[in-house]
């Protein structure tokens, strides 16, 4: 399974998660009750061999987090197009564990998740 793959089946497992391509075919856009919790797409030019180009997820995160895993690994950036102060941009290169891509992906799916209606949050807190 390809790191695009991976990341892509992970995020549309997620309760209540649709996809969306409001910036073009080329960018996902993954929202949570139409809330985005990530982007995943092509990364920008230049960067990359060649024809071999890596896939960027755009995930949200707490600011403090956010400064620890750019830290941490090499593949994580501040976020891409995004508000650099909550956004991290995980370049899917090979190098960051799975698990922890996981654990990434998951908090920003609950970062979101708990900003919703009490309602909302229910209706998805019922799949766990």
């Amino acid at each position: 399974m390809t790191e695009f793959e991976f990341a892509h089946n992970y995020l549309l497992n997620k309760p209540e998660t649709s996809q969306y391509f409001p910036f073009g075919d080329d960018v996902y856009v993954y929202k949570v009750k139409n809330k985005m919790f990530a982007t995943l797409a092509i990364g920008k030019a230049g960067k990359g061999d060649g024809d071999k180009r890596d896939w960027w997820l755009n995930l949200k995160c707490d600011p403090q987090e956010a400064m620890m895993l750019r830290d941490i690994f090499e593949s994580v950036i501040p976020g891409y197009h995004m508000n650099k102060k909550h956004w991290n941009t995980v370049i899917l290169d090979g190098s960051i564990p799975q698990g922890e891509i996981e654990r990434m992906i998951d908090n920003s799916y609950m970062l979101v998740v708990e900003k919703m209606t009490k309602k909302d949050q229910a209706s998805i807190l019922v799949h766990f």
